[in-house]
């Protein structure tokens, strides 16, 4: 890696509606340090994910992928920035039309760069990575949810990304489900991917990363490790783990506004 290999947010502002998501917002994503983003529902947690992908664009500040500015560039040469990252959402977001196997190729299959039998044993070998190579040829509907979610890891995993980022990978699931994808990200991991997860699931995010960023109105308020996080004296993130009466009617008028 290079000095400048690594996902940078460096002041970022994002507004939308007359409402302010981001504030002056920094985050940094070195290439081995696996970091989760919290913050109450609402909060703007996976709009970050949507500024790095270049899916809308700042209102100031910079974002850069290993060395490339983004904010500027044209959608075509965004898509050779976001080149090495893949995003696991939420509900998987399957294809519904289309096999397991297809579904997982479908990244390699738009690009047209390898051929078929290259493309179909990369979607075998990512489906094995899961363990799912049984369900190449099943549809999405007949899936549980944490099989979707592993095929979605599957798919990201296709084009072999440096950086992976999961937006609440366990939300839905049961307690087995969620100790399969805690396990398959921690094997990415230790292959070398770099993971950026949004998450309200803190035994999983304790599990997995290494850094946490906590967002509260529309600000970074805190960013640093499981430790540091935990015994924190700052309001919000105090009340992040121990919410109490007040908290209630606090959170009911966030979400109005959202």
């Amino acid at each position: 890696m290079t000095e400048t290999s690594g996902i940078v947010m460096n002041s970022v502002s994002y507004s939308i509606g007359g409402r302010t998501i981001l504030r002056n917002f920094d985050l940094q994503l070195m290439p081995g340090v696996n970091r989760t983003i919290l913050g109450v529902s609402g909060v703007g947690k996976t709009t970050i994910l949507k500024l790095i992908l270049g899916l809308i664009r700042p209102d100031s500040g910079t974002i850069s992928i290993d060395g490339t500015a983004i904010s500027s560039l044209s959608e075509s040469q965004l898509t050779l920035a976001r080149k090495h990252i893949a995003i696991v959402f939420q509900g998987g977001a399957l294809f519904d039309s289309m096999t397991v196997g297809e579904n997982v190729g479908y990244r390699l299959i738009e690009e047209g760069l390898l051929p078929a039998d290259k493309i179909e044993a990369i979607v075998k070998e990512k489906l094995g990575f899961v363990g799912l190579e049984k369900t190449i040829d099943l549809y999405p509907a007949e899936l549980s949810g944490g099989m979707k979610k592993r095929v979605a890891i599957a798919r990201a995993l296709a084009a072999d990304p440096r950086y992976i980022f999961f937006d609440e990978p366990t939300t839905g699931l049961d307690p087995i489900g969620v100790y399969n994808i805690q396990q398959l990200m921690l094997r990415l991991q230790e292959q070398g991917k770099t993971t950026l997860m949004v998450t309200h699931d803190m035994p999983t995010a304790f599990a997995v990363s290494d850094r946490f960023s906590f967002i509260h109105n529309a600000e970074l308020v805190f960013d640093g490790v499981k430790d540091a996080l935990e015994s924190s004296e700052i309001p919000a993130v105090r009340e992040f783990f121990a919410p109490g009466r007040s908290s209630l009617f606090t959170y009911i008028e966030e979400q109005v506004e959202v």
